[in-house]
């Protein structure tokens, strides 16, 4: 009998031990496909931030194009204007080691602007449209600038497209654009516009200012002055570029129209900067006229003699004012000789000539484009301005 229970007694342990292990064997298996389950979903979610990543790169590609490789370049139309230089795309990929960023000088509009060494020692600045620019844009530059001849119009040397790419080869000018020279200038008070030999720029001497602003007048005068006037349309600082004795060059012809005798052309297009827009612009699509260019150029003499930007609302009396509004209220107060930057040398610097200054750039910025002067008439009066 105690022979049957002993068996009985190892019979169920048995039983409970194996019952015990499968089901230990169970709980592992579903541990081990869930295991697999979260193994297979994650690579499947991997393989999904892959596949989105390798979108990324390819929309980043679609809108930065790969370099240009020289051996797949098919030249489809390429001129030169100064018979000394060589214009070519392979030349202009070799020039800017394949638009290194290194090479950026500048983010003109509707493209980057990169300095350059031709292969005959000459140093250059070319413009590569964005991919994204009208091909109007780019007519329209070449079109503007291989039709005008003016000292104080920055030189074109020729263009090259091949494909989507579109550069054009200007003069390069050493001190670079004005709007560097007005916003990135230290606060030393010093009467020498150069730089310092720590590398920073000094700010602009009055008389330098003033040079600046009747270079790029006799350039507006000369343009609204041809046979068919051309607007320009975006004047500003980043559009001024100055050379190696501060000598100025209006640069950036994209939006320049040419208008037939009855001075206006109808565009769709927004033409200009904020800041610097003339009211009648940003009513809507109207017909642009010199008068535009009057008032944009009449801001910049704002920006030049102030430091102030444009496109900033300035403080008065508690209130945001615009830069044009600012000046016409100080100079009802008779308060311009405060209106001049603070970085300004002040020696030398004669009150009658400042407000004589801000009297042209006051007229010039009326909101009644008809009560505006004409550039021709705005050279005449700066020319009896010394500096």
């Amino acid at each position: 009998m105690e022979k049957s229970i002993q068996a009985i007694i190892v019979a169920s342990a048995s039983f409970l031990f194996m019952t015990i292990l499968f089901a230990m064997l169970f709980v592992v298996c579903k541990l081990n496909k869930k295991s697999c389950d979260r193994t297979q979903a994650g690579g499947r979610v991997q393989a999904r931030g892959r596949a989105q990543a390798r979108g990324l790169v390819q929309a980043r590609a679609l809108r930065n194009p790969p370099k240009t490789e020289l051996s797949s370049i098919a030249v489809d139309d390429s001129a030169a204007f100064d018979p000394s230089l060589r214009i070519s795309m392979t030349e202009l990929v070799h020039a800017t080691k394949n638009f290194s960023a290194d090479l950026i000088v500048g983010d003109g509009s509707f493209g980057l602007v990169y300095r350059a060494q031709l292969s005959n020692g000459s140093t250059v600045a070319i413009k590569r449209l964005d991919p994204g620019a009208f091909l109007r844009e780019f007519r329209a530059e070449m079109e503007t600038l291989g039709n005008v001849q003016h000292r104080n119009i920055v030189k074109f040397l020729g263009y090259c497209i091949s494909g989507p790419e579109r550069l054009v080869v200007y003069e390069y000018n050493e001190k670079g654009s004005l709007d560097q020279w007005l916003q990135d200038a230290s606060s030393e008070n010093d009467d020498m516009a150069s730089l310092s030999q720590w590398g920073v720029r000094k700010p602009l001497r009055w008389e330098t200012r003033i040079k600046i602003v009747k270079g790029v007048a006799s350039a507006l005068a000369y343009c609204h002055g041809l046979e068919e006037p051309i607007i320009h349309r975006n004047i500003k600082a980043s559009n001024v570029l100055l050379d190696s004795e501060f000598e100025a060059h209006i640069a950036d012809f994209g939006l320049a129209r040419s208008i037939d005798t009855s001075h206006s052309h109808v565009s769709t297009q927004v033409a200009g900067t904020m800041g610097y827009m003339p009211p009648e612009y940003m009513a809507g699509p109207m017909a642009a006229t010199v008068k535009g260019d009057v008032y944009s150029f009449g801001v910049l003499m704002l920006e030049i003699a102030t430091g102030k930007k444009p496109n900033l609302p300035t403080v008065m009396d508690g209130k945001q004012v615009s830069l044009e509004e600012w000046a016409m209220r100080m100079v009802a107060q008779n308060r311009q000789m405060e209106m001049v930057d603070a970085n300004i040398w002040r020696e030398g610097l004669v009150e009658a000539n400042v407000k004589e200054y801000f009297d042209i750039a006051g007229r010039c910025t009326v909101e009644s484009s008809r009560d505006r002067p004409v550039m021709a008439q705005v050279v005449e009066s700066l020319d009896l301005i010394p500096g």
